[in-house]
């Protein structure tokens, strides 16, 4: 039986990068984007999101084997609010809509993009967190709009520490339910994202003083492969994780939290 799986922003970046690995592992992708996808769909909005969900389970036919999703906004966008949108309701809205689907699959799992800010930022002072779990969008907007010039920064780790905190909360569901759910946490990775960051005159500076130990920013690719071993019988234990691939910064700003 072929594998099919839904691959989230994937039209360039990380996202591309991770329907090219699974392509190359037999996988028919259906990916989801913007532009240039099987499917096109905003998940800024809920109504962009249920449509997405719908055209995916339709392509699928209610089956899945695997998912990634990959799709998030940088610090750059404006407003703020819409990357807390994506990068938190753009994923959680699809990843419990697909759980039915990966239920039927073979050896199904779940891999969502967080980002290693999301261990800079924890949970107790991250002021949007509650917010964005409680579905409380005026709340989250004010906040941000409080943030001033820094709102992209904090929409960006805050929304990426409260998805891992979603996903890790859903850690014994998932399980009782035979999926496999982990969220991969790529540090500076040259993508589209990161040159829009390094071109803001805002965060340009602190985006190029985050070198890791390793000396380099990761390729696409690399994240692509840690994503696709989650999804891979070989991490068939592996469940309810956070894999940091990032060179290296979150050992060195946190050596003694883990």
């Amino acid at each position: 039986m072929s594998l099919t799986s839904v691959v989230t922003g994937s039209a360039s970046g990380i996202g591309a990068a991770v329907r090219r690995q699974l392509e190359a592992a037999g996988h028919g992708v259906i990916g989801v984007d913007l532009h240039d996808a099987e499917v096109i769909g905003n998940l800024a909005t809920a109504e962009g999101r249920r449509a997405a969900l719908a055209a995916v389970l339709d392509r699928c036919g209610g089956r899945l084997d695997a998912v990634a999703l990959c799709a998030g906004l940088g610090t750059t966008f404006e407003p703020a609010t819409t990357i807390a949108q994506v990068n938190y309701h753009g994923v959680i809205d699809l990843l419990d809509g697909l759980l039915p689907a990966l239920r039927r699959g073979e050896h199904p799992a779940a891999v969502v993009v967080s980002s290693v800010a999301s261990t800079q930022l924890p949970w107790e002072k991250n002021p949007i967190g509650e917010a964005l779990a409680a579905g409380d969008d005026a709340r989250v907007a004010a906040v941000l709009e409080g943030a001033g010039d820094m709102r992209g920064n904090l929409a960006y780790a805050g929304s990426k520490n409260a998805l891992t905190v979603a996903v890790r909360e859903r850690a014994k569901a998932w399980g009782a339910a035979g999926v496999r759910l982990n969220t991969v946490a790529p540090g500076a990775t040259q993508t589209p994202l990161l040159e829009a960051g390094l071109n803001d005159p805002r965060y340009g500076q602190a985006i190029r003083d985050f070198i890791p130990p390793i000396g380099r920013r990761a390729a696409p690719e690399e994240i692509a492969a840690a994503v696709g071993f989650l999804l891979s019988t070989a991490a068939s234990y592996v469940h309810g994780a956070q894999l940091v691939v990032d060179g290296g910064i979150d050992a060195v700003s946190r050596p003694t939290s883990f």
